[in-house]
């Protein structure tokens, strides 16, 4: 049976009405008439592609960086959460289960440790990597396994330096599947990571304002192993988290033309409760206050995580495509919003998910699941 959502507003600013059929788009266009049962009338919000966080942690095993799938997910508007390796493989059967459960579409960056986020300095024994485990965990879980994790900050490889970096990239080759590096704290030094990273490849915290060794130099331009790296076909996923994202840098690197691919949250629970991460939304937010505009914010968590992932069925209004949509609203509100670094700003606009569409059915999201 055919259904429709009546009087979508796009962000392109058009309105439209949206055909849903067997749980796929039909179709896409001005006016449907009266000919079709309304699924949801839509006025007064925007209506895009469900969104997509790539950076997440919903796998609730490993304190502190865990979540239940829905809370982080279609509760706050999004509709596919893409957990960034809180989970080796070790541990994915239990996590591949978790996910099964959820009303939340979930996906997966494995671990290149095999203990997952089980401690912090996962990649700190290199016998943590194994390349049997991996291949095979990939072999076995190829729909929900879409790449590979590696974190790359100086307490996570210990004196490992740029070894398990170079253990990653020859297994996500060998996988023909992404790899997700985290870059924090040196060593290893940014300009020795990104050399290593192919096509495809993701660098998350990628505004992250950890002393001498994020996107710029001391002189505030972008370094050119980044922009190299971007002409490369790297990604850079922002990964807000707790201590990932500073205004400053995000900014510094508009002005020098240098702009994020995917904006993600790095969300777990504690910093969705206590900030400053909270939502999908309170990041986009974010955006929103540095001078980007809507369309380009929400393509961030739609069409381009979709191709980051190479899932061409999410993330887009094409035909066939799933019907997963959010409902949001953009309100004019004056808000404080403040960095991982404790930095503020005050925007007079505030994005404000309202509703999804997930699973054939409509959602109308409680006040208390979005949290700013």
């Amino acid at each position: 049976m055919v259904q429709v959502i009546k009087n979508a507003l796009l962000t392109n600013g058009q309105k439209a009405d949206i055909l849903i059929e067997n749980g796929r788009i039909k179709d896409v266009v001005a006016d449907a008439g009266s000919f079709y049962p309304v699924l949801a009338d839509a006025e007064g919000m925007y209506v895009s592609p469900g969104w997509i966080d790539l950076h997440t942690h919903a796998f609730p095993k490993y304190k502190p960086y865990c979540a239940v799938p829905d809370k982080i997910g279609y509760q706050t508007g999004v509709t596919t959460v893409v957990d960034a390796g809180s989970s080796g493989a070790d541990t994915i059967e239990e996590f591949h289960q978790i996910a099964k459960a959820a009303k939340t579409r979930v996906l997966a960056f494995l671990n290149i440790s095999r203990i997952g986020l089980k401690q912090m300095d996962e990649l700190a024994d290199i016998n943590n990597i194994s390349w049997n485990a991996i291949q095979n965990t990939a072999a076995d879980y190829p729909f929900f396994i879409i790449g590979l994790k590696a974190r790359m900050s100086a307490s996570v490889v210990g004196d490992n330096g740029l070894k398990p970096l170079q253990l990653a990239v020859k297994y996500s080759k060998a996988l023909r599947k992404p790899l997700m590096v985290h870059v924090g704290s040196a060593p290893p030094m940014l300009e020795e990571i990104l050399p290593l990273l192919k096509k495809g490849d993701i660098l998350t915290h990628c505004y992250h304002g950890k002393h001498a060794n994020h996107i710029l130099k001391p002189g505030g331009e972008v370094a050119s192993a980044l922009a190299e790296a971007v002409q490369r076909g790297i990604y850079l996923d922002v990964g807000h988290g707790k201590s990932s994202f500073s205004f400053s840098v995000a900014k510094k690197a508009m002005e020098s033309g240098i702009s994020f691919d995917t904006i993600s949250t790095d969300i777990y629970e504690e910093n969705q409760i206590n900030g400053p991460v909270y939502s999908i939304a309170a990041t986009l937010t974010k955006f929103l206050a540095l001078g980007y505009s809507l369309e380009a914010v929400i393509r961030a968590v739609t069409e381009i995580p979709a191709q980051v992932l190479k899932q061409p069925k999410l993330g887009n209004f094409h035909r066939g495509s799933y019907a997963e949509f959010t409902f949001f609203t953009v309100e004019h509100q004056q808000k404080t919003l403040v960095d991982s670094m404790g930095n503020e700003i005050i925007t007079n606009q505030v994005i404000k998910p309202q509703a999804v569409y997930l699973g054939n059915e409509y959602i109308e999201l409680e006040k208390h699941y979005s949290y700013e």
